[in-house]
């Protein structure tokens, strides 16, 4: 049997890479979320948000909005997720990164990334990560019309840096595309010191959680597997 398709609701190559290497090959359509409507309308309806719960909002919104553009153009059902039957499973992921209490997505420009390294050097900072799971595999074909999500969170040791390294590092750009404004998996490695916790979560999607997550819609992991693992 064909492996259980996935969309990811994402433009980050990181995320995509991880799925890969983990023998996962979904196709990607993302999302046209505006992220800060979204928690100003939820901050609106109850209240300010813990930063996992921010993740996990996001993470949703983003499943939602591609889920309802698939259905404008009936692209729901079932099949492969590049085919007309539309894919098996939507994933939304969104990370936030919370230091002092507040919540930080990707910087605005520069100067907001060179502020906020200056104040996360020598210092730790929790990664956040939302993941939502949308089934829509029809029930004849086993579908659970479900919907699942959680959040998972991994601490982040940074090393002292320098003005120097901070500016040098800001000035690749790399810190503009990403939420806190480090990789682990890219030019920001050499300034994160430890991790507590699963680092698929800051790379952008933990593995160990999305299988729990597709064991909750009734699926097992290999179930995703394009390929067998030799």
């Amino acid at each position: 049997m064909p492996p259980v398709s996935l969309l990811l609701a994402s433009a980050s190559p990181a995320r995509l890479a991880t799925l890969r290497a983990a023998g996962v090959q979904p196709a990607v359509r993302v999302s046209g979320v505006d992220e800060e409507a979204a928690v100003a309308a939820a901050t609106a309806r109850s209240g300010p948000l813990e930063p996992a719960d921010v993740a996990l909002l996001l993470a949703r919104a983003k499943a939602e909005d591609v889920v309802a553009a698939l259905a404008d153009v009936g692209n729901v059902g079932g099949g492969d997720a590049a085919g007309p039957d539309g894919p098996d499973l939507v994933l939304g992921c969104d990370s936030v990164l919370e230091l002092d209490g507040e919540v930080h997505g990707k910087p605005a420009d520069a100067a907001e990334a060179a502020d906020r390294w200056r104040r996360m050097r020598g210092r730790a900072g929790v990664l956040h990560t939302g993941h939502w799971l949308v089934d829509l595999r029809p029930p004849g074909a086993g579908g659970s019309a479900g919907q699942v999500g959680a959040a998972a969170s991994t601490t982040v040791h940074f090393a002292d840096l320098g003005d120097d390294e901070v500016d040098a590092y800001v000035a690749t750009g790399e810190p503009l595309h990403v939420a806190g404004a480090f990789t682990i998996d890219g030019l920001g490695g050499p300034y994160v010191t430890a991790i507590e916790g699963d680092p698929g979560c800051v790379v952008g999607v933990s593995l160990p959680l999305l299988r729990e997550l597709v064991g909750e819609l009734g699926l097992r992991w290999h179930d995703l597997r394009s390929a067998p693992v030799p």
